[in-house]
C-alpha cells in the first residue's frame, strides 16, 4: 500500500518525506450557500421558498472556472482546501433524494483540485441551520419536518431572514447570527441534538427527530464520501479528510431559565427576546422585548419595542398535508401547536409558563446541564455517529472535530475517543473587528480570557495599542490551542475559519482605493496565527462572485479575499506614478490587461483549459472574463489590491525535523523560521518555504542560514509556478531569515521611511491593560 501522502504523527502532519508539513489554507468558497439555479443571493426574494427544486450544480463555481481559481489559490501560496458544501446541495429535492448531477460535478471540481496539488478537507458548512432560517446549511424539507413553517417566520420573529427582509439592503449587519437565539434555530437544533430527550413525541416515521434527521444527514455525507471513492483517484490524493457539523449549537439546552436570557449568550442585536418570548412569538402572541445595538463596548440595550405576529404562528398548520415529503409523523405529534407546549412546557389556554427549568437537567441522569455538559453528552454522541459514518467508507480519513465555537471542547482525552487521526478545528474571529466592521488599532478585547474568566473586572480584557492588541490575539489562540490538548489530548490544531470584514468604514477602501484598515486587520489575523504554535489553518473566505455592493451575496458579510470589482496583487511592489508595474514577466501580473505578457487568447482560446497550459503564465486570465459587476460607480469605480499584501505572505511549505517557529514581519518584510532536526536536510528531502514575488522578488532578496546551502526556485509543478526557497542544512537547531522589499500600502518604502518591524515591537514589549 502506497504512503499517505499526508498522515497525522502525534501533533504534526507529516508528509511522504517525514517532513512537518504546515497547512496554509482558505475556504473555497462563499458562493456555495446559495443555489446556482435559480442564483439566489441572499438578497433576492424571488421563488425563495421553491427550496426542494434548486440545483447547486456549479457552486463553488463551474469546472471551466475552476482552473483560474486554483491556480490563482496556488500562485498565492495556499495549499489547503476547505471545500464549503451545504447538505441542501446534495438532498435538496426530498429526504432520500440525492442530486447526482451536483454529486459528479463535485468529483470534477475535486479532481481539478487535485491537478493543482491541493489538499481538499470536506466541511459540509450550516450557519443559523439552514437559508431558510436566516443562514445556509440542511434543505427546506428539514424546517417542515420539524413541524415549522418557514413562510412565517417574518411575521413571528423565529428567524430574521436576508431573503425576506423588506430593504435588503438595510438589513442590520451581522444580526443573522442572533438567529440562534431565536425560535426555528432553538427548536430545530434541540431536536437535531437532543429530541430523544426534549421532544420524545416528535416522531417521523417510527424516529424520533434526532434520529431522523441525524441518519438524512450523515446518509447524505456518506453517499458523497462514496462518490468521491469510487471515483478512485481522490480519497487520500486530495480529500484528507472531513470536518463534523460547521459551529454546532445546543439549542435550548441547559437554559436554566427560558424566561430569561442567559448570562452566557454574549451576542444581542436588534429585538432580543428570551426563548420563553420567542415560544409566544411562534404562537401568535404579541410580546414587548428589549432592543439591542452593538457598540464599542459590545452590545447595549438601547429601548424596547413591541412584536406583534398578528396571530400568525410559526408552527404548520393543523391541516398541512406531510405527503408532500413522504414520511409519516406520529399522532402524538400535532401541527397546528407549539411542541413545547405538547410536552408540558407551558399552557397555550392561558399562556403561562410552566416548566421554566425543562431543558435544565438531563432527563436520564437529573444532572444540570451547561454547555460542557452538553459538548460531552449531546455533541460527542453526534460527533461519533458522524465519524462512523465518514471512515466506514474513507478508513483513512483525517476527521477534524469542531466543538461548539469557543466554548470548552470535549473532555476526551486518554479516551477511546482520543483518536490519533484526529484535529481539533477551532474557529476565532476578532469580534469587534466583526460587529463593528472597523479596525480600531487603539483598543481590543480579550474574549477569549473575559470567557474563561482570567480578569477579576472586564476592564482588565481591554488591550492598549496596535502591539498589545496583535499580542492579544496571538495570545487568545495560542490559549485555544493548548485548551484543545489538554481537554482532546495531542493533535493537531487547524484554525478552519479566521478572517476580516472588508466593507470597514462604510465601504472607505472601496470609494478610495485605500485599504490601509483592512491589511492592519489581516496581518494581525497573521501574525496571531504564526505565533499560536497552530498546525495550519483555513481563511475565511474566498467568494469567487464577491463584488463591492453585495460583499459575500449572503446575509451582509463581506470577507472574501477576493472581488470582482478590486485588481489582483501584481508581482512586484514597484509601480511608477500611475499605478501600473514593470513590463518585466518576473514583475507583472498576467491578470493585468495592461500587461505584456498578458494574452487575448488565452481568454478566448476555443482549446480546453488545464493545469499544464496555465503552467506557463505564472499567474492566472482576468476574472474581468468571467463576471461582470453593477456595481455602482460610488464603491466600484475605486479598485485597490484589497489587503493581499497581507494574506499572500511567506510561509513554511515542508520542514526536515520539527518547526519550532516562523512568522512575516510585514513592515520589513522579514521571514524567520527556526527548526529542530535529528537528520540532515538533503537536496532530496529539503526544507522548502513559500515565498511570494511580491513580497521578495528574485534579483532583491537577501538570505541567511545557520547551516548548509539554499536555493530560490519558481516550481512550475501542480499546475502553478510558485516561488519556493529549498534548503539543505544540517542537523540540530538551525535558523532561517530572508529579507525582500519593504512596502507600505502596496508601494516600496523609501529608506528613510523604514520603521521598526511589528515582531521586533511585539517582543520588545507585552500586552498593556487599562
Amino acid at each position: 500500500m502506497a504512503p499517505l501522502r499526508l498522515r497525522i504523527e502525534g501533533r504534526t502532519f507529516r508528509d511522504t518525506g517525514n517532513r512537518e508539513v504546515t497547512l496554509r489554507g482558505i475556504n473555497v468558497a462563499g458562493d456555495a450557500k446559495y443555489p446556482i439555479a435559480p442564483n439566489l443571493p441572499s438578497h433576492k426574494s424571488d421563488h425563495f421558498y421553491d427550496g426542494d427544486g434548486v440545483s447547486f450544480v456549479g457552486r463553488p463555481f463551474s469546472v471551466d472556472e475552476a482552473h483560474v481559481h486554483f491556480s490563482r489559490l496556488k500562485r498565492w501560496g495556499y495549499t489547503l482546501i476547505r471545500y464549503v458544501f451545504t447538505w441542501e446541495a446534495i438532498e435538496h429535492a426530498g429526504p432520500g433524494r440525492y442530486d447526482e448531477d451536483w454529486v459528479q460535478h463535485t468529483i470534477r471540481v475535486l479532481r481539478l483540485a487535485k491537478d493543482y496539488g491541493f489538499y481538499v478537507l470536506m466541511d459540509p458548512h450550516q450557519d443559523v441551520w439552514s437559508r431558510f432560517t436566516g443562514g445556509s446549511g440542511a434543505p427546506m424539507w428539514t424546517v417542515y419536518a420539524c413541524g415549522l413553517n418557514p413562510r412565517a417566520f417574518p411575521a413571528t420573529e423565529a428567524a430574521w431572514v436576508h431573503n425576506t427582509y423588506p430593504k435588503p439592503a438595510e438589513y442590520p449587519k451581522m444580526i443573522w447570527a442572533t438567529n440562534y437565539s431565536r425560535l426555528a434555530c432553538q427548536v430545530i437544533f434541540t431536536m437535531f441534538f437532543a429530541g430523544k430527550a426534549f421532544a420524545p413525541k416528535a416522531i417521523l416515521d417510527g424516529k424520533n427527530i434526532q434520529d431522523y434527521l441525524q441518519d438524512h444527514f450523515l446518509h447524505a455525507c456518506s453517499h458523497l464520501a462514496l462518490r468521491i471513492q469510487e471515483a478512485g483517484d481522490l480519497e487520500n490524493d486530495v480529500v484528507i479528510g472531513w470536518e463534523s457539523m460547521n459551529e454546532p449549537n445546543r439549542g435550548l439546552v441547559g437554559f436554566q431559565d427560558i424566561s430569561v436570557i442567559p448570562s452566557e449568550q454574549k451576542l444581542q442585536r436588534g429585538p432580543s427576546p428570551t426563548a420563553w418570548q420567542a415560544i409566544l412569538l411562534g404562537s401568535g402572541r404579541s410580546c414587548e422585548m428589549g432592543t439591542w445595538e452593538f457598540g464599542g463596548l459590545g452590545p447595549y440595550k438601547s429601548g424596547t419595542t413591541l412584536v406583534d405576529p398578528k396571530g400568525e404562528i410559526a408552527w404548520l398548520p393543523a391541516d398541512y398535508d406531510d405527503s408532500r415529503y413522504g414520511w409519516k409523523r406520529d399522532p402524538g405529534w400535532r401541527l397546528g401547536e407549539c411542541i413545547w407546549a405538547q410536552h408540558g412546557v407551558w399552557n397555550p389556554s392561558s399562556d403561562e409558563l410552566l416548566k421554566k427549568d425543562y431543558f435544565a437537567t438531563d432527563p436520564e441522569t437529573d444532572r444540570k446541564i451547561d454547555y460542557e455538559y452538553f459538548t460531552n453528552k449531546w455533541f460527542m454522541s453526534y460527533y461519533r455517529r458522524h465519524k462512523e459514518a465518514i471512515t466506514r467508507i474513507h478508513s483513512n480519513a483525517i476527521i477534524f472535530c469542531q466543538p461548539p465555537v469557543l466554548e470548552v471542547p470535549p473532555s476526551i482525552k486518554g479516551t477511546k475517543d482520543d483518536d490519533p487521526n484526529m484535529v481539533f478545528s477551532p474557529h476565532y474571529y476578532d469580534g469587534v473587528t466583526l460587529m463593528m466592521k472597523k479596525w480600531n488599532r487603539y483598543w481590543n478585547v480579550d474574549v477569549f480570557g473575559l470567557l474563561r474568566g482570567r480578569y477579576l473586572s472586564p476592564a482588565f480584557a481591554i488591550k492598549i495599542g496596535e502591539t498589545a492588541i496583535r499580542n492579544c490575539f496571538r495570545d487568545q489562540l495560542s490559549a485555544i490551542r493548548r485548551e484543545g490538548t489538554e481537554y482532546m489530548g495531542n493533535h493537531p490544531c487547524v484554525f478552519t475559519e479566521i478572517g476580516i470584514p472588508y466593507d470597514m468604514d462604510n465601504k472607505y477602501a472601496y470609494k478610495t482605493g485605500d485599504f490601509s484598515s483592512q491589511s492592519s486587520a489581516m496581518d494581525a489575523n497573521h501574525f496571531a496565527l504564526e505565533g499560536s504554535g497552530a498546525n495550519g489553518y483555513t481563511l475565511w473566505v474566498y467568494t469567487a462572485e464577491n463584488n463591492h455592493e453585495w460583499g459575500d451575496l449572503w446575509n451582509g458579510e463581506d470577507l472574501s479575499i477576493f472581488s470582482v470589482d478590486d485588481n489582483l496583487l501584481p508581482l512586484s511592489p514597484s509601480a511608477d506614478d500611475k499605478g501600473k508595474t514593470s513590463a518585466s514577466t518576473s514583475t507583472t501580473s498576467i491578470d493585468d490587461r495592461s500587461s505584456p505578457a498578458f494574452s487575448e487568447s488565452r481568454l478566448n482560446n476555443d482549446s480546453p483549459v488545464s493545469p499544464r497550459n496555465l503552467k506557463q503564465t505564472l499567474s492566472t486570465t482576468s476574472m474581468s472574463s468571467l463576471r461582470r459587476s453593477n456595481t455602482p460607480a460610488e464603491i466600484g469605480s475605486n479598485p485597490g489590491y484589497r489587503a493581499a499584501e497581507a494574506y499572500v505572505r511567506p510561509s513554511p511549505i515542508a520542514t526536515v525535523g520539527n518547526l519550532l517557529s516562523s512568522g512575516f514581519d510585514l513592515r520589513s518584510c522579514t521571514f524567520t523560521l527556526s527548526l529542530e532536526c535529528e537528520d540532515p536536510a538533503t537536496e532530496k528531502v529539503a526544507t522548502e518555504v513559500f515565498l511570494p514575488e511580491y513580497h521578495f522578488p528574485q534579483n532583491n532578496i537577501d538570505v541567511s542560514v545557520s547551516s548548509g546551502k539554499w536555493i530560490i526556485d519558481v516550481k512550475d509543478a501542480d499546475g502553478a509556478a510558485i516561488q519556493v526557497l529549498r534548503w539543505q542544512h544540517e542537523r540540530g537547531k538551525q535558523n532561517l531569515t530572508v529579507k525582500g522589499v519593504k512596502t507600505r500600502q502596496g508601494m516600496s518604502l523609501d529608506q528613510e521611511e523604514e520603521a521598526p518591524g511589528y515582531l521586533e515591537q511585539c517582543r520588545q514589549s507585552g500586552c498593556a491593560v487599562m
